[in-house]
């Protein structure tokens, strides 16, 4: 799991749109912490802290601490909006959690050993097909990334997710099928010569045909 932060925020009395806009003029942006069965809390954040930590890296799986006048909130990201124009953070939905909190969380996938792979070896092309994998899991225990291993693999081969090793406690949301992570694929030279291989033998087998006519008549 991630290493976790903390964030000094304050209490908004004042909503809406008009208070939204005179905050994000003043450097910093309106955010609310809400769950847990609890009302929500409307907080105001510095803009440069968090969109530090969004562009970071592990901001959505990441356990943070915020501390709104002095009362601490362990929340976990759930949401943010960017303006759909200059892309600076508008707005953050923080969820509490506690130790029993479970959540949905897209937990990014990593690929390792490469070099270990024959078929990307012989040029094949790793083709991801999901790069982050939706799972439900402890809030307390998000794993920083699923690892895939490479290792073995061939050209035409794929990985699936009964592949990786998932940490204890967690389980993907898809549950219906083994689905697939990613595949080794046919670089488009090996294609080419493959087909024009494939024409090759094609005419062969015409000619083949053709001269066997021409000796029956």
């Amino acid at each position: 799991m991630s290493n976790t932060y903390e964030l000094k925020a304050e209490a908004r009395a004042q909503v809406g749109k008009g208070s939204a806009r005179e905050l994000r003029r003043n450097g910093l942006i309106p955010a609310v912490i809400y769950g847990d069965k609890k009302d929500p809390v409307s907080i105001t954040l510095s803009r440069k802290d968090i969109t530090l930590k969004i562009y970071g890296g592990g901001f959505m799986t990441t356990i943070a601490t915020i501390d709104v006048d002095g009362t601490k909130y362990r929340v976990l990201p759930k949401d943010y909006q960017l303006d759909p124009v200059r892309d600076f953070v508008m707005h953050v939905d923080f969820l509490r959690v506690s130790k029993n909190t479970q959540v949905t969380v897209e937990i990014p996938v990593h690929f390792e050993n490469e070099e270990k792979s024959p078929g990307i070896k012989r040029g094949g092309v790793l083709n991801v097909v999901r790069h982050t994998v939706e799972c439900n899991c402890p809030a307390n225990s998000i794993p920083d990334a699923l690892v895939a291993d490479l290792t073995g693999l061939e050209i035409g081969d794929g990985i699936h997710i009964s592949h990786i090793t998932l940490p204890e406690g967690v389980e993907p949301t898809i549950t219906d099928r083994d689905f697939t992570i990613a595949t080794v694929a046919s670089p488009a030279g090996l294609k080419s010569d493959d087909n024009a291989a494939s024409e090759d033998a094609e005419d062969d087998a015409g000619e083949e045909a053709e001269a066997e006519d021409d000796s029956e008549e």
